[in-house]
């Protein structure tokens, strides 16, 4: 299984934010720049993040972003979820895509599905803050 840009961008988004003060903002330059990232890819991110509600956006110019929940509210499983556009990893999954001729009686579809399940069961099993527990060599690395 292989994540989109957007999830990864979304999850690392929100590791920045975990490593602030829960009430100092940052901004999507800072980030972008940290990252190495598209400043305007980072604002579609941010956008729905906040959509999303696990972004605050603050406007105006002291404005910024900041987490809008706790890190330990945040599951990384249902993160993963909101922002995967597609979990069809073979063709089979989409039945209006599928043209494949052994697929009524191929098991492959079905070890396949179980192994996605299992990967997101695993990514249930952690929140936010089990991903920052190390906040002192983030902020480090995160400069």
């Amino acid at each position: 299984m292989r994540l989109t840009n957007y999830t990864d961008y979304s999850l690392r988004v929100l590791i920045y934010l975990a490593t602030r003060n829960d009430k100092e903002l940052s901004n999507i330059k800072e980030i972008a720049e940290i990252y190495q990232i598209s400043k305007n890819h980072l604002m579609k991110v941010t956008y729905e993040l906040g959509k999303m509600g696990y972004v605050e956006t603050i406007r105006g110019r002291n404005g910024g972003i900041r987490l809008a929940k706790n890190p330990s509210e945040i599951n990384i499983g249902e993160v993963v979820r909101k922002t995967e556009d597609d979990f069809n990893i073979v063709e089979c999954f989409d039945p209006q895509l599928n043209k494949c001729v052994i697929s009524p009686a191929c098991t492959l579809k079905n070890a396949l599905n179980h192994a996605l399940h299992a990967y997101l069961n695993v990514l249930d099993q952690y929140t936010l803050e089990d991903l920052t527990k190390n906040q002192q060599t983030l902020r480090g690395l995160l400069r």
